[in-house]
């Protein structure tokens, strides 16, 4: 069987985040590496805490450098032929969940699977930004060639790499993860606060698809040839 290694980022989930890893370092996974983006809050005294029980590789940045650059620094320390993501604000995250994310690509059935969670604010079957999830699972030798553009992207990660499988041609399947829960902006700050971000990350996720133009035509171009 492939060897597979699990990536959570984290920025300031003092809330989730033990019971994120603890329940991820309990299961299958041969490989858990936690990249803590330069959080400011508790969250590097529970990781701290949580290395005196569960093995993990903890990388710890001083100060935030986007999620991009945290996913693409645990790409480049991974082990694993298989890279599964999992969000550090998750609740109620269980082994069925992380079944779903790994399964068909150890089966080879798919080069990509987005995972959906359920318990969301907009009703997953119809959630216009399910493809933007942080749940997810690659071979690492397909995402290895955009590594260095994905350390540029922030908050813009999951376009660069939708963009890129599309360009590519990679078959890519959605999968719902059932009672799984991932809270909206709206959960975590306030009104004012979330609706700052979003537009920020939404200026970040235009930009990104700006500078991946050329993905884009190469994705619309492989269509027409279908």
């Amino acid at each position: 069987m492939k060897k597979i290694t699990a990536i959570i980022c984290v920025y300031n989930e003092e809330k989730t985040i033990k019971s994120v890893v603890s329940t991820v370092c309990d299961y299958f996974f041969d490989e858990v590496i936690v990249v803590n983006d330069g959080s400011i809050d508790k969250t590097d005294d529970i990781l701290n805490e949580l290395k005196n029980i569960y093995e993990f590789k903890y990388i710890k940045f001083e100060k935030n450098k986007g999620k991009g650059f945290a996913m693409a620094t645990g790409i480049e320390n991974a082990s694993g032929e298989i890279i599964v993501f999992v969000d550090a604000d998750l609740s109620d995250l269980k082994e069925d969940h992380l079944f779903e994310l790994a399964m068909p690509l150890i089966h080879k059935k798919v080069d990509m699977i987005l995972g959906q969670a359920t318990e969301t604010l907009i009703d997953y079957s119809v959630n216009p930004f399910k493809s933007f999830t942080g749940e997810r699972s690659v071979f690492k030798k397909d995402i290895l060639p955009i590594v260095d553009k994905m350390r540029h992207s922030r908050f813009g990660v999951e376009t660069l790499i939708n963009l890129y499988y599309q360009s590519e041609g990679k078959k890519v399947k959605y999968v719902m993860l059932s009672g799984l829960k991932h809270p909206t902006k709206f959960d975590k700050v306030s009104k004012q606060q979330a609706f700052k971000e979003f537009v920020k990350e939404g200026q970040q996720i235009a930009l990104t698809a700006f500078k991946n133009f050329d993905l884009i035509t190469s994705s619309i171009i492989k269509k027409l040839k279908i």
